[in-house]
């Protein structure tokens, strides 16, 4: 059973903890003396770092957000305050995408690079890849680190990457370098798939042993359906710039949190306190710094708008004692109606339902309209053969996930104040063709 570090990452509990409690205190320190946002900000609380002295402390801690990172920077200010290195030692500069508002802009370090690439290899390794494989990256080189830091990740695991960016390389790579995995998103592994078997290549033939999917969260159905059409496991990594970097291991029991590298808390909002383990709410992260290490930009309780739930801290049957959590989502995909919240995931649960793939491509797209009486979901699918396709079965294994566990949905639906509605179409003729970008598979039109 291979590690990365495998003392940290086996490590018992209790000595977890000590070495987590030991991060924080130097971590606050470090904010308070280098990072001009947090001075003010301890100042304004009334908070002294020295008493910030284990987890349940940093709990004490006001929640921070995305837009607290963008009102404390050019434009709003002057300099970037949660800068927390001199300019001089600052080794590259990246940007959030931008999709809600002005970009949050982010500062690393060469040891920030190390520590971002000290996670991936640890996710790599623990999915059971190793020297001698090698990778295609389906994911953006640039601004965004994730595709970066793999290929540091890999560097570092005597690992070959193939460093294509996007999925729509030429099949004649799969055939030529014979790549033993491939990291990209599920709708972009199915795709490649279908490309793939058009130039008369079975993906369950390649060379290819596993596969990663990163870049958005997804239904458990549409992965079993991506390892049907590839004939191998499908792994999940989830990855931030802000530093986040969580992957699952061969177990697949939950997402690895590297705890030593960064602290992970499970918010409410509404509640505006934290939750207990096994139930669902905000991701809140904590960048924590080793003793003597410096980093350039510092986050202390960061909302990241992702919800997730802590699955354990018991160790795992893969050897590791690090806590695991479920696929996150996005608080963005979250829409409400009547009330009651679904994500975008839970419409891709639906689509993605086994007795369905026979007839559907998996591309989709979904659109709420109404108002407080009465709303509207549209379903949108798209089908291999638009005239051979069975709705009323379709619709019917929908109906049956989508419906199943959301009791005050159900209702809605029954009286009739929540409406679904199904649209079928041949190939590329969803509303996202036509637009630029990632597309958007739940959008609120109310």
């Amino acid at each position: 059973m291979a590690y990365f570090q495998e003392e940290m990452e086996t490590m018992p509990r209790d000595e977890l903890n000590a070495v987590v409690d030991e991060r924080i205190r130097y971590t606050v320190a470090y904010a308070a003396e280098n990072s001009i946002f947090y001075s003010k900000w301890f100042q304004k609380n009334n908070i002294n770092p020295a008493d910030i002295r284990e987890h349940e402390d940093l709990r004490e801690l006001p929640i921070i957000s995305g837009k607290t990172v963008r009102e404390h920077q050019p434009p709003e200010t002057e300099d970037f305050e949660f800068r927390s290195i001199d300019w001089g030692e600052v080794y590259t500069i990246h940007e959030t995408s931008g999709t809600s508002g002005t970009p949050k802009s982010f500062f690393l370090t060469e040891e920030d690079w190390d520590r971002y690439a000290e996670k991936y290899a640890r996710s790599f390794i623990s999915q059971n890849f190793g020297p001698g494989d090698k990778v295609v990256v389906c994911a953006s080189y640039g601004m965004n680190v994730g595709a970066s830091t793999m290929t540091l990740a890999a560097q570092k695991m005597g690992m070959t990457i193939i460093p294509e960016g996007k999925c729509t390389f030429p099949v004649r790579i799969m055939k030529n370098y014979q790549p033993t995995g491939i990291v990209g998103s599920v709708f972009k592994l199915i795709r490649l798939a279908r490309r793939m078997e058009k130039e008369g290549m079975n993906p369950q033939e390649s060379s290819i042993k596993r596969l990663v999917a990163g870049g958005e969260s997804f239904a458990e159905e549409s992965r079993a359906y991506v390892e049907k059409l590839w004939g191998v496991p499908v792994y999940n990594t989830y990855g931030s710039t802000e530093g986040t970097m969580c992957g699952e291991c061969h177990e697949k029991v939950g997402l690895h949190v590297p705890e030593d590298m960064v602290h992970l808390d499970v918010y409410n909002p509404q509640m505006e306190d934290f939750m207990v383990d096994g139930e669902c709410g905000r991701m809140v992260l904590t960048t924590l710094l080793s003793p003597g290490d410096k980093t350039g930009t510092l986050l202390l309780n960061y909302d990241t708008e992702d919800t997730t739930v802590v699955v354990s801290r018991d160790k795992c049957s893969c050897g590791r004692t690090h806590m695991r959590i479920l696929n996150p989502e996005r608080e963005a995909e979250t829409a409400w109606v009547m009330g009651a919240p679904f994500n975008r995931v839970d419409i891709e649960k639906g689509v993605f339902q086994a007795d369905n793939m026979d007839y559907l491509t998996g591309e989709y797209e979904a659109f709420l309209y109404g108002d407080e009486e009465e709303v509207t979901l549209r379903v949108s699918m798209e089908c291999h053969d638009v005239k051979n396709c069975p709705r009323e079965l379709v619709q019917e294994n929908f109906l049956k996930t989508f419906l199943q566990y959301k009791i005050a949905l159900s209702e809605a639906y029954q009286d009739g104040s929540f409406n679904i509605l199904f649209n079928f179409t041949g190939p590329r003729g969803l509303e996202f063709y036509k637009i630029r970008g990632r597309p958007k598979r739940l959008v609120d039109r109310r």
